[in-house]
């Protein structure tokens, strides 16, 4: 089956028990089993359609569902989905829905509500908007039938229902998702096998998920984000923990079970520890960091400006800097697609040479003005650290650079603006980069997303390699947009990573991957 990433295996966590209280039944009379995880930063934002923000992503998966789901080899599988149909031309498609959904307000799951879901995460996603713009009609055929109506066929259909990228195409009730797309929801309320208790948020401390009893499982074994999703646990507990040191020292004295990112200076102590594992997957599985530009904004609304900035990203100072060990670390990946994937490739990239006299020089005949580069930081965090390799050698050239270090709320919020801000640096799963339809700040090419960068020839390179029939073609599509990319510069990788996890050894049902899932774990 045609697939839109490359299969990854899930990852999950621990235990702790808890006692919390229930959005519409009373508190069962035995203990809960509990598991205690802290993830890559605190989820703030709770709407899975409103922001690429991969902890609101993590939050969509569980408490969210999607009509279609990736499994581990990358095929695109049905979900919330019974079954379904295209006519032979492949313009009509049908899609019925599992027997037993509701919302977690107990109302059933209908077409008209994914209808809804679909019309909303479109206004916000670049695939979204591709897939309704070759879209005729959109509607119920009955209250378990989605009827699609395609004006010519759009091979990717399926992988874009089904895609792992955020922002999530999450399926919500119609009266949440007429919440217009520039606003966020009210309330969280998904189909998903756990819910949200709003009445147990504790912003800055603890989040608490349980267990949805009214969850219907697919019956086929987990298989990354499609299949069976048996929730073995009662309840979920999000803790936010000041540094990754503080929550490092939580794993290793059994406060809490899972911890999604680990210091590096800290692993060779917890490689030692015998109740405590590790989770260190590379290729697609691995990381992209990235210098998000804001072309809207002097100095880098200025392309030759923008330019100069290849010749500055040490992509190996900066990882030594962070202090990625060689063995979770790619050396100089020149490819806006991750190395080691298929749509590696070095197109266009002879300009992304470190050489500081150039970038001096080239600086110089840019027609800079000594604008302030005002850069967001998310203090204490690693790509906090790859902006300080980037930012000395910035000064070195010539730029006049101001560093401000914030939460990774205040960045979110900051970046939304045109105005303010220069660039921010941010590391992203393999799965969102991979592919010139996810790469964050390719697809959004000339779309209204934080950064805005523009030239008109990517949309359409977009549109055809999303009609393109076979991988090869895809292939010489991606290398084309790479090539603009070089030259627009939405954004300067600063390396290829691994960052492992950890999770108390006594974990049962654990799935490897980079993305946290805690359907199936038990202890």
């Amino acid at each position: 089956m045609r697939s839109i990433g490359i299969g990854r295996r899930t990852a999950i966590a621990g235990s702790a028990a808890l006692a919390g209280a229930s959005l519409i039944r009373p508190r069962e009379a035995r203990a809960a089993k509990g598991l205690t995880v802290v993830l890559e930063s605190e989820v703030t934002i709770l709407d899975p359609h409103f922001t690429t923000a991969a902890i609101t992503r993590t939050f969509g998966f569980h408490v969210f569902d999607m009509l279609f789901a990736m499994n581990e080899k990358g095929e695109i599988k049905p979900q919330m989905v019974e079954s379904f149909d295209s006519s032979p031309d492949k313009l009509t498609w049908t899609f019925t829905l599992r027997d037993g959904l509701k919302w977690h307000d107990g109302n059933p799951v209908t077409a008209e509500d994914c209808i809804a879901s679909l019309k909303r995460w479109s206004v916000r996603d670049p695939l979204g908007k591709m897939l309704m713009a070759d879209t005729e009609t959109l509607e119920a055929a009955n209250p378990k039938t989605i009827k699609i109506v395609l004006k010519q066929p759009f091979p990717l259909l399926l992988d874009v229902l089904g895609k792992p990228n955020a922002p999530l195409p999450v399926m919500m009730p119609a009266r949440i998702a007429a919440t217009p797309a520039d606003q966020r929801i009210p309330e969280p309320i998904g189909s998903g096998p756990f819910r949200f208790v709003k009445d147990q948020w504790r912003p800055g401390n603890t989040m608490l998920l349980e267990r949805n009893p009214a969850y219907v499982a697919r019956k086929e074994a987990p298989d990354f984000l499609s299949g069976g999703k048996n929730v073995k646990i009662d309840q979920l507990t999000l803790r936010v923990m000041p540094d990754q040191s503080t929550g490092a020292n939580a794993l290793l004295a059994g406060e809490i079970d899972y911890m999604q990112y680990l210091p590096f200076d800290i692993l060779p102590v917890l490689e030692k520890e015998k109740a405590v594992k590790l989770l260190g997957l590379g290729g697609i599985h691995q990381f992209q960091g990235n210098f998000r530009l804001n072309h809207a904004a002097p100095p880098f609304d200025n392309p030759k400006v923008r330019q100069v900035m290849w010749k500055l990203v040490d992509q190996s100072a900066t990882l030594t800097a962070i202090g990625v060990p060689d063995k979770y670390q790619t050396k100089n990946c020149s490819s806006f697609w991750m190395c080691g994937t298929p749509y590696s490739t070095d197109a266009g990239s002879s300009a992304a040479k470190v050489d500081l006299a150039a970038a001096r020089a080239a600086l110089k005949e840019s027609g800079y003005k000594g604008e302030p580069v005002i850069v967001l930081e998310v203090a204490g965090s690693i790509s906090q650290t790859a902006s300080r390799v980037l930012v000395q050698n910035m000064r070195d050239v010539g730029f006049t650079v101001e560093q401000q270090p914030r939460d990774w709320p205040t960045v979110l919020a900051r970046r939304g603006k045109k105005e303010g801000w220069s660039m921010f640096p941010v590391y992203s799963n393999g799965t969102d980069m991979y592919s010139p339809l996810t790469h964050f700040y390719v697809a959004a090419t000339c779309n209204e997303f934080p950064g805005w960068s523009c030239d008109n020839r990517v949309p359409d390179l977009l549109k055809a390699f999303t009609r393109a029939a076979t991988v090869e073609e895809r292939k010489k599509i991606a290398a084309e947009i790479q090539i603009i990319s070089y030259e627009l510069v939405p954004s300067l990788m600063w390396g290829q990573f691994t960052i492992p996890a950890g999770y108390r050894a006594d974990l049962k049902g654990l799935i490897q991957s980079s993305y946290p899932m805690f359907w199936e774990v038990d202890r």
